[in-house]
């Protein structure tokens, strides 16, 4: 099949409206979701062969799925999050499953399912016990991104024997969704909240893989790639978003503003190479080496979110007290960026990278170009 980019691009204004609209009250992008699984949004990361848009580990579906993220990413980073969300469960699911489950999540998501990854703990982490009942699940996940509109999702849960498993689940009976997750200042559309599981029944047919394989390398550390896509697009967009803006006003032409411009460009344009970048070694992984996989994505991670803090600083000085008025889309922007941003253990992850490539260098990726 053949992904309708064209489609895609063209509802961008219609996605940020309702993330704009929505904000205030952290209301969940219902009506962007839905236009996004009329577009076959949700079942384009799938394995070709179960009705994916790209054929499998190859630079078309590195391309492909970047470029989706991305525009996903321009009309609103919430959405996108959640979508970003959704193709990583895939992707475990993919790696990981067997083939009945494979098949089963293709199911579930041709028929208009929402998949979710959450591995956050709450104040009771997730475990797995063994009762005279069977399998169940008692504890919370925190940070959880579409909660209440997640169909099914992977958990991580620890084990009587101190083991950490990936299970998937139905999001329904026996789970207790608070819907939302106070004081964040960005991010409010994508509904993020906290999950209690309550003695959720499962079986050994719920659980994906072996034990340990959510935090195999590189497959673990690779998955950044996606977020960076989504981020991708909200640089893109408000770098946009400043030179209309200022256009607008006739400030374009002033010195310090058109620095300002050719400054945010660059910041895109940086994002963009190391995005794509990530994007060739994370989706061909098997090609190259796995300290390489896994040290490439971790400085294209830190590239991303320099060049993000960069072009919200930017947006900041440029439009000055403007930039911080909820009527101007900018100020959403800048706050659903900058937390967006905030993954897990940057300096952790900047050094490990540094401390790989200081006696090799970075692979090749001439699928790049």
């Amino acid at each position: 099949m053949s992904f309708p980019f064209e489609a895609l691009e063209a509802c961008r204004a219609e996605l940020e409206a309702e993330a704009s609209t929505n904000d205030a009250q952290a209301i969940f992008p219902t009506h962007g979701l839905a236009r996004l699984q009329a577009l076959g949004v949700l079942s384009a990361a799938l394995p070709l062969a179960l009705g994916g848009a790209w054929p499998d580990a190859t630079p078309a579906a590195a391309t492909g799925l970047l470029r989706l993220l991305r525009l996903v990413g321009q009309g609103s980073l919430a959405l996108g999050r959640v979508v970003e969300g959704h193709v990583n469960a895939l992707r475990l699911v993919s790696r990981y499953g067997s083939e009945a489950q494979c098949a089963a999540v293709a199911a579930d998501v041709r028929g208009g399912g929402l998949l979710g990854v959450w591995v956050t703990d709450g104040a009771h982490p997730l475990q797995l016990e063994q009762t005279a009942q069977g399998l169940t699940l008692r504890g919370q996940k925190a940070f959880a991104s579409g909660a209440g509109h997640v169909t099914q999702a992977l958990v991580t849960a620890r084990t009587q024997a101190d083991t950490t498993v990936m299970l998937r689940v139905a999001v329904g009976q026996g789970c207790v969704i608070h819907p939302s997750v106070g004081g964040l200042c960005g991010m409010r559309g994508a509904g993020t909240g906290q999950c209690d599981f309550v003695g959720l029944a499962v079986t050994p047919e719920n659980l994906i893989g072996q034990d340990g394989d959510y935090l195999r390398q590189p497959e673990f550390s690779t998955g950044a790639w996606r977020a960076m896509a989504v981020a991708l697009g909200g640089i893109e967009r408000l770098t946009t978003v400043l030179r209309a803006q200022l256009a607008a006003r006739g400030r374009a032409q002033a010195p310090a503003q058109l620095a300002r411009i050719g400054r945010a460009l660059i910041a895109a344009q940086t994002a963009m190479d190391w995005t794509r970048r990530a994007a060739v070694v994370a989706t061909m992984q098997d090609r190259y080496e796995a300290g390489d996989v896994t040290a490439t994505v971790n400085l294209a991670r830190i590239a991303v979110e320099r060049a993000g803090l960069e072009v919200i600083e930017l947006a900041q000085r440029g439009l000055g007290l403007s930039a911080f008025i909820r009527t101007n889309v900018a100020e959403r922007l800048t706050r659903d960026l900058a937390t967006y941003l905030r993954q897990p253990a940057p300096d952790e992850t900047l050094c490990e990278a540094a401390a790989w490539f200081t006696q090799r260098d970075l692979p090749p990726t001439e699928a790049c170009a």
